[in-house]
């Protein structure tokens, strides 16, 4: 009978006891045990596969994480790159912007240069072109810069400023002497100390007092093409024997010295030695440019043609 029993023996501190299990019993037992080794064991495989499966788990995560950083990185890097676009889009479209108006402002200033042009034609004394081309334009600066070469190196324009004539050139009855005699030059009067400027680019031949002539403080000076100027009773004199003037230079004051009733300026041309009438001079400018070489006789106009050709009217001036 013990043989198909199975006795268990637990000991305590009270003692010892035994239990008999019967053979069903111990089959279940044994069942039990063999279940729980099984179960052991399938345990472990399924946490070993189960680890390698957190492990491709974790790699697969730390893969894609990597990927996310990449695509990250390159969505950063072409957000980087639309934002430049952008930035250099708006950029072109400032720049277009910019263009627009200076091709404007070109248009303006082409329409501006143009209407200049012709105001030229107009201040040169001549008819108005049909059309302003590159070569009416060279045609017109050189034909500024020959006039104003002229207009620099002969007397021309008013000695003095805001002064009426009160003597002109030819024959008079002397207000000092009291007979008739003739006068050289132009009279400006003029209150004492009012400013003289040279009318021509030049070099000053005297400077200072000249008793004998009864001009008083006396200026000459020098031009181009065998001209002279004389500026009289002067009250004071600002340049020196020698000096180089440029038109328009001041070189002196009116005054009322040597033989002389009033402060005035006493204003002579004279060309080789001989005193030509200075009010054709003094009237000439750019505009009327021609008009000298056919109003002021005696001077061998045409002859200048060969050194500088200026225009059909000096080519054909008469002596």
């Amino acid at each position: 009978m013990l043989r198909n029993k199975l006795v268990i023996t637990l000991t305590t501190a009270q003692g010892s006891r035994q239990y008999t299990l019967g053979q069903i019993t111990k089959y279940l037992l044994a069942v039990f045990l063999v279940i729980s080794v099984c179960s052991f064991f399938v345990s472990n495989l399924l946490l070993v596969k189960t680890t390698d499966h957190l492990l491709n788990l974790e790699e697969g995560f730390d893969t894609l994480s990597l990927q996310y950083e990449d695509t990250l990185g390159a969505s950063e890097q072409q957000k980087g790159q639309l934002d430049q676009l952008s930035r250099s889009l708006s950029q072109l479209q400032v720049e277009k912007k910019q263009l627009k108006e200076e091709n404007l402002r070109i248009g303006e200033l082409n329409a501006v240069l143009d209407a200049s042009l012709y105001g030229l034609e107009g201040l040169l004394g001549l008819p108005a072109s049909d059309e302003m081309t590159p070569e009416r334009a060279g045609e017109l600066s050189m034909l500024i810069s020959q006039r104003t070469f002229y207009l620099n190196s002969i007397p021309n324009g008013l000695p003095i400023q805001g002064i009426r004539i009160s003597g002109k050139y030819g024959m008079r009855m002397h207000p000092v002497l009291d007979k008739r005699t003739m006068h050289y030059g132009i009279d400006f009067k003029a209150d004492k100390g009012t400013p003289i400027y040279a009318t021509a680019d030049g070099a000053v031949e005297f400077a200072g007092y000249n008793k004998q002539s009864g001009f008083g403080k006396l200026i000459i000076l020098q031009h181009g093409f065998g001209f002279k100027t004389y500026y009289a009773h002067l009250n004071d004199i600002k340049i020196k024997s020698g000096q180089f003037v440029s038109k328009g230079q001041l070189i002196g004051l009116s005054g009322n010295t040597g033989r002389s009733t009033g402060p005035h300026l006493h204003y002579e041309i004279r060309h080789l030695f001989r005193p030509v009438d200075p009010a054709p001079f003094v009237a000439w400018d750019m505009s009327n440019f021609d008009s000298l070489f056919s109003t002021v006789k005696g001077i061998e106009w045409a002859s200048l043609k060969k050194m500088y050709p200026l225009n059909q009217t000096l080519q054909t001036a008469k002596q």
